[in-house]
């Protein structure tokens, strides 16, 4: 149980964090939780804003990181696999520092550059749904929470109807996690957006810097298996 709400609170973390910078210094750019770039993508489209190719290839190219991902967990030994693709992750995350610092300011509209750094971000996050899911699918979703709000939300009032010991025992649970990778999420948000502010963006090395850890602590936990 300890487990899972650390490795919750950083992952979620991580998805609040990068997503708030992204948003707040990337034209726009959700990098984690990418279909909302449909919506911001119609408006860009409407009132003429930045970041319009930016946000159109967000979708494809996290579809085309995961099915990479999830293509190389099925060829790749699992213990060896597990760890070259979690240094990978953190390897797209400290690519993604590293060319909002030596390439911004971003020009208006999209130039190789945002393009670039974008694919980067995007490509990480991507990552981290992945690997969570291949190797950690006991771990509610990290980088939106529409999903564990509703299943918040559904399994507080069905534990007002008093259901079964066993299965009141799962919803509370699954309810303790949800809540956990919500607050983690907020706190990310909120943590970017401030350090954004102070420090532009060498605030990306504290995502690589959380990722690190949290990839340590999710692989030494299951280093013994397969």
């Amino acid at each position: 149980m300890r487990r899972t709400t650390g490795l919750t609170v950083l992952f979620a973390f991580n998805g609040g964090f990068v997503d708030t910078v992204g948003l707040l210094g990337l034209h726009g750019l959700f990098l984690a939780h990418v279909t909302g770039n449909l919506v911001t993508l119609a408006a860009s489209l409407v009132l003429d804003q930045q970041g319009v190719i930016a946000k159109a290839l967000a979708l494809p190219e996290f579809v085309a990181t995961v099915a990479l991902v999830r293509l190389a967990v099925h060829l790749l030994a699992p213990r060896p696999g597990r760890y070259l693709l979690s240094a990978l992750q953190v390897g797209l995350l400290a690519l993604l520092c590293l060319l909002a610092l030596t390439l911004s300011p971003f020009a208006k509209g999209d130039p190789p550059a945002l393009l670039l750094t974008c694919g980067a971000g995007v490509a990480a996050m991507a990552m981290q749904n992945a690997l969570l899911g291949s190797y950690w699918p006991d771990l509610p979703p990290t980088t939106f929470m529409s999903g564990n709000t509703l299943r918040a939300v559904t399994d507080a009032v069905d534990l007002l109807f008093h259901p079964e010991p066993a299965k009141a025992a799962t919803m509370r649970q699954r309810l303790r996690h949800g809540l956990i990778g919500i607050a983690g999420f907020a706190a990310g948000c909120g943590t970017a957006a401030l350090l954004l502010h102070l420090a532009g963006f060498w605030c990306l090395l504290l995502p690589v810097l959380v990722s690190g850890i949290a990839l340590t602590a999710a692989n030494r936990d299951v280093g013994g298996a397969g």
